[in-house]
């Protein structure tokens, strides 16, 4: 499988809601095995260290990718999360082990052939969307498991499934995405994306692959890239950070932001 579009080397969405140090919860990912690397972003698990004495509320942040997952104590209840517009934020119990699969943008389509857009912006149990798939989960992955097995189990069934899979490099999709991921999702949708096709046309390529429009995707984009620059609240107001990534005022930033993430820029960066 090849698709011209080296994803991963462009985009590398985050999820920062979990600080690696806290005391109670963890959230680790690893990387899939190199030749799962172009479709795959990682594994993941967030898991309680004890058992919390309070219900623990799981915020995922905007971040353009479809992902798997499920409680390893419960296997056999699997979900897949569409693209989301918007943070959702998840109440888990006092103690849990989730474990996920992280597909780079398109990805999850090219692989099992779903509309991307049937499942945006809610997630739904697996073995209504890929059943094959949510069979595999419940019958070999288990509580007690470390996430090591899991990483190695999930390499063997995905790059088996790659090997009877054919992907469609469209360059007029490829093309498009490339060019709003080099420019961090700051461009002129209508004047910027000129690869061939209408405007139409492209919207229901990237609905199907992506799970929504192109213009949504870079709102994502330029979200995360936000995200990875890690500005302080200090230079949010002294640098006009929003001015730079293509907001109209600090209203439309902070607005957007806290739609993606669920709280202001300064709460999330905390400094």
């Amino acid at each position: 499988m090849e698709i011209s579009t080296d994803i991963r080397k462009l985009f590398k969405p985050i999820q920062p809601t979990i600080k690696i140090s806290d005391e109670e919860v963890t959230y680790d990912e690893v990387l899939p095995n190199l030749g799962l690397q172009n479709i795959i972003y990682c594994y993941w698990q967030l898991k309680t260290k004890e058992t919390l004495s309070t219900p623990f509320y799981y915020r995922v942040v905007a971040d353009g990718c479809i992902d798997i997952f499920f409680e390893l104590d419960k296997p056999e209840e699997n979900f897949v999360m569409g693209f989301c517009k918007k943070f959702t934020e998840f109440p888990l119990a006092h103690s849990f082990n989730y474990i996920g699969v992280r597909f780079l943008p398109t990805m999850f389509t090219q692989l099992f052939k779903i509309d991307a857009s049937e499942i945006s912006n809610r997630f739904e149990s697996l073995a209504l969307v890929v059943p094959s798939m949510a069979h595999f989960i419940s019958d070999n992955l288990h509580s007690g498991q470390k996430l090591e097995l899991i990483k190695e189990k999930f390499d063997t069934y995905f790059l088996e499934l790659v090997k009877k899979s054919t992907f469609d490099d469209d360059n007029r999709l490829y093309g498009a995405l490339e060019i709003i991921l080099l420019r961090s999702g700051v461009l002129d949708i209508e004047r910027d994306l000129n690869t061939g096709i209408s405007q139409r046309q492209l919207r229901r390529l990237f609905e199907y692959y992506i799970g929504d429009t192109a213009k949504t995707f870079s709102k994502v984009v330029r979200f995360q890239n936000i995200l990875r620059a890690k500005p302080s609240t200090q230079s949010l107001r002294q640098n006009k950070l929003f001015f730079d990534v293509g907001y109209y005022d600090q209203a439309h930033f902070i607005k957007e932001f806290k739609n993606f993430y669920g709280v202001s820029p300064s709460k999330a960066f905390g400094r």
